[in-house]
C-alpha cells in the first residue's frame, strides 16, 4: 500500500525498544490492531495518518492513531468501519466513543490504542499532535 497521506517519520516500534517479554507482547497485540485499523481507514480514504508511541509520555493509552477526513459523513463512515472491522478480527468494542452525534471529533478508544479521526479545520483547532509532540511517531509503512 502506497498511501501519500500516511506519514512517512520513521522511528523503531516501542515493541522493540521495550525488554520486558510481556509489554512486548502487549504492543504486538496493540500494533496488530494499528494495523488493521489504519488499513481499514486507508479504505475509506482517511488522509494524512500518523500513530503515535505515547506509552512513555501519558498513562491514558499506548498509541494515539490520528487521521483526517473530509466529511463529517465520511469520518462517521470511517468510525463504524473500524468499530465493524475490529470486533469482527478482535472480538473487540470500544471502551468508549465519542463525537458520533457531533460529527467533527470522532475518538474510539480500544484502552491501548485511541483513534482520532478529525475534521480538517478541528485537527488544526486541536493539534494534538503537537501537544504529544513529544511522542514517538511510528512509520506507518513499516507496520503494513
Amino acid at each position: 500500500m502506497t498511501n501519500p497521506s500516511i506519514s512517512s517519520t520513521s522511528v523503531s516500534s516501542s515493541a522493540e525498544q521495550r525488554q520486558d517479554s510481556s509489554t512486548a507482547e502487549f504492543n504486538d497485540d496493540s500494533l496488530a490492531l494499528i494495523r488493521e485499523m489504519v488499513r481499514v481507514a486507508d479504505d475509506r480514504k482517511a488522509a494524512d495518518m500518523r500513530v503515535m508511541n505515547v506509552a512513555d509520555v501519558s498513562y491514558l493509552a499506548d498509541y494515539f492513531i490520528v487521521m483526517t477526513g473530509f466529511s463529517r459523513t465520511q469520518i462517521r463512515a470511517i468510525a463504524r468501519s473500524v468499530e465493524d472491522k475490529v470486533e469482527e478480527v478482535f472480538e473487540r468494542q470500544p471502551e468508549r466513543v465519542e463525537g458520533l452525534r457531533e460529527g467533527g471529533w470522532i475518538l474510539l478508544d480500544y484502552g491501548d490504542v485511541i483513534l482520532h479521526i478529525f475534521l480538517p479545520q478541528e485537527r488544526e483547532f486541536y493539534n494534538i499532535e503537537a501537544f504529544w509532540g513529544h511522542a514517538e511517531t511510528l512509520d506507518l509503512h513499516s507496520l503494513l
